[in-house]
């Protein structure tokens, strides 16, 4: 049996959709699980190689150059070229955990009969090109995914926690450049829009009281001019130190944290699928249904009047604004495991 998974992105996403996957492969070590999904993403899933502890393949599809230049020769000959190895994979099965227009006219690339996907996907458009459609089971998003996969594929699924896949040249910058001192905390400031984000200047305030609670604390940035963790590194008055790495890195970094703080973003996800010890901020998303999932220690910090909405606007949630600093500190002493006491 070869079935291909369609999630392109995001980071948090495919994150959330891994565990279904990594049921699967438990269910069905001899058949072949391959995943289409966007290059930025492709190291939460492979190394090098192209070979990760879940999927056998994965297929690159750089979505984000594809929607800088549309219209771009280089683009055309792209999406062929992707649609050229689907079809040659001959897949029996693919399965769009997205519900995206982007991810279903990929998954429709494959070419195969048996094309699976939600039957109220998040964009209605996607729905058009399955030729399957399957209702929307479970309440946490990850549910929901193991749900469909499950029915897709004829199996009783249980999602389960993920392996990721070990990059050597990440790993030993981190143990070498971005790791200085231990216990570790990282901050995960950014996320998605700024509805989602707890103000810079609470974070540089935790960063102070981490400082002097013995941790090395450490802003995740994406990029060197990262505006969010810029402003949370200089809000901080030097108690905080900023590391800029890519997802290979940032797995690499997160493997070597003793604590993880942020909001409902890609970084979080990641953190609790690493079973590192969490704190997550939310505001505008529901954690019941966004929510870090993973194996190890997680506390949901969520104002009970901040209203549910995934508008994707600029200005902090107002609950999650107010939300205080020693409530943050509290949840954080809670969770820490005896030796970091």
């Amino acid at each position: 049996m070869k079935v291909l998974i369609v999630r392109v992105g995001a980071m948090g996403d495919v994150l959330h959709a891994l565990p279904a996957v990594a049921a699967l492969r438990a269910e069905r070590p001899d058949w072949v699980i391959d995943w289409a999904v966007d290059t930025r993403w492709a190291a939460l899933l492979a190394d090098g190689k192209k070979r990760g502890p879940v999927v056998n393949a994965v297929h690159l599809a750089p979505t984000k150059d594809w929607s800088r230049k549309p219209l771009s020769w280089a683009t055309l000959t792209s999406v062929l070229g992707l649609r050229k190895k689907l079809r040659k994979a001959k897949y029996d099965l693919v399965v769009d955990m997205q519900g995206t227009l982007r991810s279903a006219v990929i998954g429709r690339m494959a070419g195969v009969k048996r094309f699976v996907g939600y039957a109220d996907p998040r964009e209605a458009v996607a729905a058009k090109f399955y030729r399957t459609k399957l209702v929307r089971r479970g309440a946490h998003v990850v549910e929901q995914g193991a749900a469909l996969l499950g029915e897709a594929c004829g199996l009783a699924l249980k999602a389960r926690a993920v392996a990721l896949p070990w990059i050597e040249w990440a790993e030993n910058w981190a143990e070498q450049e971005a790791v200085l001192a231990r216990p570790l905390c990282v901050l995960g400031a950014g996320g998605g829009w700024g509805a989602k984000h707890w103000p810079a200047a609470r974070y540089g305030e935790l960063a102070v009281r981490l400082k002097r609670m013995g941790f090395d604390v450490v802003v995740n940035a994406p990029r060197k001019d990262d505006v969010v963790a810029l402003a949370v590194a200089e809000a901080s008055e030097g108690a905080a130190r900023m590391v800029v790495g890519n997802v290979a890195g940032l797995v690499a970094l997160l493997r070597r944290t003793d604590l993880f703080v942020g909001g409902d973003s890609g970084p979080t996800h990641l953190a609790a699928a690493l079973a590192v010890p969490t704190v997550a901020l939310f505001g505008p998303t529901d954690p019941a249904r966004n929510g870090p999932w993973g194996p190890g220690v997680c506390r949901v910090l969520r104002d009970p009047e901040s209203v549910t909405s995934y508008k994707r606007v600029d200005e902090v949630e107002a609950r999650l604004a107010k939300l205080p600093v020693e409530d943050v500190v509290d949840a954080i002493w809670e969770i820490l495991p005896p030796a970091a006491d």
